[in-house]
Order: C-alpha cells, then sequence, then structure tokens
C-alpha cells in the first residue's frame, strides 16, 4: 500500500537516476515520490516546473498526476483541467475510464 511504501527511499532511488539517466519521465516520477514525502504542494511545484518546460506537453501522465495532486489538495477546478487534458492526450482506454471517472469526481453536480 502507499502507506506501507518507503517514499524516501524512492526519492533517493530517482535522484540517483536523474544523475545517471535523467529525463523528464525520470522528473516526473520523482515528482510523485517527493509529493509522497514532502507533501503535495512540494510535488505539485516540481510538477509545474517539469511542466513549464514543455518536454512533457503530450505526454498525458504528466497532466494526469498534476490532476492528481491538485484534486488531492482541493483545487478542484484546476483539478479538471489537468484530468481534460490528460483525457485528450491518452490512448488506452483503461487509463480513459480511469481519467473520466476522476474527472467526474472533481467537477460540480449539474443541478
Amino acid at each position: 500500500s502507499a502507506e506501507e511504501t518507503d517514499w524516501p527511499q524512492i526519492v533517493r532511488l530517482y535522484d540517483l537516476l536523474e544523475r545517471v539517466q535523467p529525463s523528464p519521465i525520470v522528473s516526473l516520477n520523482r515528482a510523485v515520490a517527493v509529493a509522497m514525502v514532502d507533501g503535495l504542494q512540494r510535488g505539485l511545484a516540481l510538477i509545474n516546473e517539469l511542466a513549464a518546460t514543455g518536454n512533457l506537453d503530450d505526454y498525458h501522465l504528466l497532466h494526469a498526476a498534476r490532476a492528481d495532486l491538485l484534486r488531492r489538495l482541493g483545487s478542484t477546478a484546476e483539478a479538471a483541467r489537468s484530468y481534460e487534458l490528460a483525457l485528450t492526450l491518452a490512448t488506452n482506454e483503461s487509463e480513459k475510464r480511469f481519467l473520466e471517472r476522476r474527472l467526474r469526481e472533481v467537477q460540480p453536480e449539474q443541478a
């Protein structure tokens, strides 16, 4: 489970991986692990920095990870925008269904 995961060790391993084989995806994965160790805001800041480079604009998991942190922080409108963007980029049907479900969770109820 996430609670039992040794997130600090995972961050250290991603630190090492970034040194020996840097890539935007490694940085994204590290940011998610950092969120689990240092808090959602810190992880989101790292993801936002990565997003600002434009290197992962077409990578749905960047937007999905950003959306998840925003959702967990209670920024539902911003999370919805990121989920929508992730949905436009995702090609896997299972991932699309998951993203659609999460998007519905953060959208206001229609009266």
